[in-house]
């Protein structure tokens, strides 16, 4: 008789290319989260001092070549094109899930896929029933669905806290799905008339991307000019620019051939996310994020139905609908949590997601195109919502903070230094047999400094 299988772990330890992989890309976003809150305060100061006007002026300054439809202002150039940036690494990382990592393993996937569904779903339900009830629009269902991942990061570096490399995965993963929708909601309904002309010109430059990638083609002087030129025909078509960034970023090769130690999707994505999180998000931030606050103004964030929508769809909304899901997704799969962590760490992590910043604020922008006052107030919400969402994820973890201070001691400690961390060489026998003459040399040295204390004192134990 067959025995049933065992229960699969839920947050459990992390394959070490796996942990490699998010540490490596969680410590450059970790960087770009720092420069995004900087750019945020800057950015909030410049708008609310009496240097508001330079800040409008700049902001809505236009340049660009008119006759290809590209005279835009500062702010739309963020927007629009420094955010393609953002998007193509999205979909580099999208495709390296899907092929190689999480989102690779259909079981494995089902959990963080439900939780970052749940975690979009409920957010724009509570806006909904917020704006119903309330009789305010509900063209704002989709601002507190997004999770600003490098915005999540700094709040962590701010606080001091570090988590174990199995709640970090889970929240890159969770930011990397929610990345995916939040495309398909930009794409699906924040397109305006199509013009297929520019369309289709788009689209074979694609198919001109794609076949050069596969061909081998290798050089940036052919690949940045295509992708430009992709970028302005998917900006004139209708459909939003950032559409661009992700279709280019999901056409990379995302596995490793043989000899290869890197695919050449991590090699780009290791190239241009120090751009994306260094700069184009931040002076994103800096555009997008100045808007005028005061007291009253802040009154009526909570006043309104738009507003508190967005501030309760990020603060509630995300935190219910990301641990819910996952309690519920584990449940009915029978995945097991792993017995290190809690329950009460995915509801930190879930609160945390609720900060929601750089794709909220554009979704905003888009949403009330037509309306600058409300778009204002919009963004306003969000910084609002993100705060509160930032304090409660930061009381939270901070009560379990010396739980996770001795899991990641215990996941890089590395007492042989041969660069591989001992937990991962423990069902090794060559690691035990490495460790017992790293103790027996200690314990040599110990033996002979205490000779030599011996003979100092003289046999008896006084002066020799």
């Amino acid at each position: 008789m067959t025995a049933a299988p065992s229960p699969r772990k839920f947050l459990g330890r992390l394959s070490l290319p796996e942990r490699t992989f998010v540490t490596d890309a969680l410590r450059t976003e970790t960087v770009g989260g720092v420069l995004l809150l900087i750019a945020a305060i800057a950015a909030l100061i410049w708008a609310n001092t009496p240097l508001s006007g330079s800040y409008d002026t700049l902001r809505d300054f236009h340049i660009g070549p008119a006759a290809l439809g590209l005279d835009l202002s500062i702010q739309h150039w963020a927007a629009d094109g420094l955010l393609a940036i953002f998007f193509f690494v999205a979909g580099i990382e999208l495709k390296r899930e899907l092929v190689a990592g999480e989102l690779s393993d259909p079981k494995a996937a089902a959990l963080p896929v439900i939780a970052a569904i749940c975690g979009m779903a409920v957010p724009a339900l509570v806006y909904t029933l917020v704006n119903t009830v309330g009789g305010g629009s509900t063209d704002g269902w989709a601002v507190p669905t997004a999770t600003d991942i490098a915005f999540a990061l700094a709040v962590l570096a701010v606080l001091g806290a570090s988590l174990p490399s199995a709640l970090r995965a889970f929240l890159l993963t969770l930011a990397v799905v929610d990345d995916l929708f939040a495309i398909l909601i930009i794409a699906v309904f924040f397109t305006s008339e199509l013009n297929f002309a520019a369309l289709g010109g788009a689209v074979i430059g694609l198919a001109v991307f794609w076949v050069l990638l596969r061909k081998g083609v290798r050089g940036w002087y052919i690949y940045i000019p295509l992708a430009l030129v992709i970028w302005g025909l998917m900006y004139n078509s209708g459909v939003h620019a950032t559409i661009a960034g992700v279709a280019m970023g999901l056409m990379l090769r995302c596995t490793r051939r043989e000899g290869e130690e890197h695919s050449p999707g991590e090699h780009i994505e290791h190239l241009v996310r120090p751009l994306s999180a260094g700069l184009a998000v931040p002076l994103f931030a800096l555009f997008s994020a100045g808007v005028a606050v005061s007291g009253s103004a802040l009154g009526d964030v909570f006043t309104q139905p738009e507003t508190l929508g967005v501030v309760l769809g990020l603060v509630v909304g995300k935190a219910v609908g990301i641990f819910g899901g996952t309690w519920l997704a584990a449940r009915f799969t029978r995945a097991e949590l792993n017995e290190e962590l809690a329950w009460p760490d995915v509801f930190a992590v879930a609160t945390l997601a609720g900060i929601g910043f750089t794709v909220s604020l554009l979704i905003g922008e888009l949403a009330f195109a037509g309306d600058s006052a409300l778009t204002d107030e919009i963004k306003a919400s969000v910084l609002v919502g993100s705060l509160i969402a930032a304090v409660l994820a930061g009381i939270l973890l901070k009560l379990r903070v010396r739980t996770y201070r001795a899991l990641v001691d215990a996941e890089e400690r590395d007492e042989d230094q041969d660069g591989i961390p001992d937990v991962y060489e423990q069902d090794n026998p060559q690691y035990h047999v490495r460790m017992a003459e790293i103790y027996e040399k200690k314990a040599a040295e110990h033996r002979r400094l205490a000779e030599v204390a011996g003979a100092s004192r003289g046999d008896d134990g006084g002066p020799a």
